[in-house]
């Protein structure tokens, strides 16, 4: 074999360099892909239905490392890499309530990506998450996993109390509340409605039901509406009559599916997915028997939508401005989103972005509340519309609300303040 001299190595290197966009092959090693994400997706992206990664490394010859975390340490370290000169991370997940105009800065911007090198189908991608992953006019990440609100309810406790059927509108949910919340044969104590405290988000699920709003997506502050005072004044009726948690602010999302578990509540306004929680056999009394739907509309709008357009929050995977193989990076975002990928992700628990993933009879099987789901995800909204001091508000809100629950103020009040309070802090 002739030696290869200086010349012919420098020529062969220069002729790899002008050709940056070439597509990725076999030949395309090179170090490990960097990935930042909470455990749960790794989980899903590697687990029982199989690794969606392995076709992409097969493709290109490279890797995937994962690096996981918790949700708060996650966005912590990422922003912090997306802070520096230089970063080797490649991929980033990031929620939707922190692709803020602050922190979309970090980010590259992907709608020349999008029109370029488009992912399979983006039609059938749910467009409200694309929407709400755009700051500024600019994406910063693609959506991948949803969780999208829906009411569960325990069929066996319903029916002792003489409901057949689920609440079909919020205020019928009031009606079985109240019912339902009674001592049962064993002792058990139970409550008709459950949910962690009365955050933004959760309230959000029933002010919903009368198309309300905490903040509406051009930054106006909305709370002292109709539509939020009927949420606020729901949950103080139920507060007094016993239907609602006496230790609601103290409730975690863990012991929430603990109360559902054990027959302590007999409906819950939670992430649909929480389903296969509330049925664990290995943890619930009521395996088989928590039923999950959508939240219900109100019998004055149900004209309008056949189930309330509840909350939808989401992870979308996103590159760091300051990262050095942003083509690579898309590459891997895009074999993520497949409608194969989004499937088998799908059958391992997580929530899909695309709407044909609802229409497969594997996953139909195994997420009975599919149209349900499907259902809310063609109307369903964000909770607020990303800014920096959404967490502020946040805070304000929780404050008066549970203020207002708990008597110490009249929901009239409480929701003035919250409008008094917030409105210095959306962006002009």
């Amino acid at each position: 074999m002739a030696p290869i001299d200086r010349r012919t190595l420098l020529a062969t290197a220069g002729a790899a360099l002008a050709a940056p966009n070439i597509a990725f092959g076999q030949a395309a090693k090179g170090p490990p892909l960097q990935v930042f994400s909470h455990r749960v997706h790794k989980t899903v992206a590697t687990g029982q239905s199989g690794d969606v990664t392995a076709p992409w490394t097969a493709d290109t010859g490279i890797a995937v490392e994962w690096t996981t975390f918790d949700t708060g340490p996650l966005q912590e370290r990422l922003f912090r890499e997306a802070s520096l000169s230089q970063t080797s991370v490649d991929v980033g997940f990031i929620l939707n309530t922190q692709a803020v105009p602050r922190t979309a800065e970090l980010f590259e911007p992907l709608d020349d990506y999008m029109r370029s090198d488009p992912p399979e189908d983006v039609a059938d991608i749910f467009p409200g998450l694309i929407e709400g992953m755009t700051v500024g006019g600019r994406l910063v990440a693609v959506p991948v996993r949803h969780a999208s609100s829906g009411l569960h309810w325990n069929a066996d406790i319903l029916a002792e109390r003489g409901f057949e059927k689920p609440p079909a509108t919020m205020e019928e949910l009031v009606e079985v509340a109240k019912a339902a919340t009674y001592k049962r044969a064993d002792g058990t104590n139970c409550v008709g409605l459950c949910m962690p405290g009365v955050t933004y988000p959760n309230v959000i699920d029933i002010a919903r039901a009368w198309d309300g709003d905490f903040i509406t997506k051009d930054f106006k502050v909305v709370a002292d509406q109709e539509g939020m005072l009927n949420a606020i004044r729901l949950l103080r009726g139920l507060f007094e009559a016993g239907a609602f948690p006496r230790n609601f602010t103290a409730l975690t999302t863990e012991e929430v599916a603990t109360w559902m578990q054990q027959g302590r509540a007999a409906m819950a306004l939670q992430s649909m997915g929480r389903n296969r929680i509330f049925n664990d056999p290995q943890k619930s009394k009521f395996a088989g028997k928590i039923m999950t739907g959508a939240v219900p509309i109100s019998e004055t709008l149900k004209d309008r939508y056949a189930v309330a357009p509840a909350k939808v929050e989401f992870w979308g995977l996103a590159i760091p401005k300051n990262s050095t193989r942003k083509d690579l990076a898309w590459s891997f975002i895009k074999a993520m989103l497949t409608k194969d990928a989004t499937l088998k992700m799908a059958l391992s628990g997580n929530g899909p972005v695309r709407a044909s993933t609802y229409d497969d009879a594997g996953f139909r099987a195994s997420v009975p509340y599919a149209d349900a789901e499907r259902d809310v995800l063609k109307v369903a909204r964000v909770p607020v519309p990303a800014f920096d001091e959404a967490a502020r508000a946040g805070d304000i809100f929780k404050e008066e609300a549970e203020a207002a629950v708990l008597g110490m103020k009249s929901p009239e009040a409480a929701m003035t303040s919250v409008v008094e309070r917030v409105r210095p802090l959306l962006p002009s």
